[in-house]
């Protein structure tokens, strides 16, 4: 008796953390996937297709966005910090608003405002290719254009 209620409990927490790792897919509405992912971190709106933000932990490696059509539906929903997506930044071109719309928010913890050069960096922790930690530093100029973007391993994960 004690094995089968063990074996119940075992199942239900299984398929409850199955649930809450559900990938929403296209054609859900804005409520569904907001009830399936929760609240989101950032919203952006442009052109009727709203973009809707879920951020990691600042030692998280994911930021996931959601594309809401303009009749509510979903379009499309991804992990964006990827090497394709940084590398789509363009230095001279890009600005703080089009990073944000690409890969969205920084890691708060990595990134800084250098007094000197009156600049500023913003760091994502990722992972690269889905197996390496690396951690992308994007560097701005005073008006906010990027200036160059850096690959490199995570610190965090770097070893003595």
């Amino acid at each position: 008796m004690r094995l089968s209620g063990f074996l119940a409990v075992s199942l239900l927490a299984l398929l409850v953390s199955c649930a809450s790792l559900s990938i929403p897919t296209p054609g859900m509405t804005e409520e569904e996937v907001i009830s399936m992912r929760g609240t989101p971190n950032a919203e952006f709106e442009e052109n009727g297709t709203r973009t809707l933000e879920w951020t990691a932990p600042a030692t998280g490696q994911y930021t996931y966005m959601a594309k809401i059509a303009p009749d509510g539906r979903l379009v499309s929903f991804e992990n964006v910090l990827t090497i394709e997506r940084f590398y789509s930044l363009k230095p001279g071109i890009s600005t703080k608003h089009d990073v944000l719309k690409t890969v969205g928010h920084p890691n708060k913890m990595e990134s800084e405002h250098l007094t000197l050069s009156d600049s500023d960096t913003w760091c994502y922790r990722y992972k690269e290719e889905g197996v390496w930690n690396s951690m992308m530093t994007i560097h701005f100029d005073k008006q906010g254009v990027v200036k160059r973007l850096e690959n490199g391993i995570d610190p965090l994960y770097v070893r003595d």
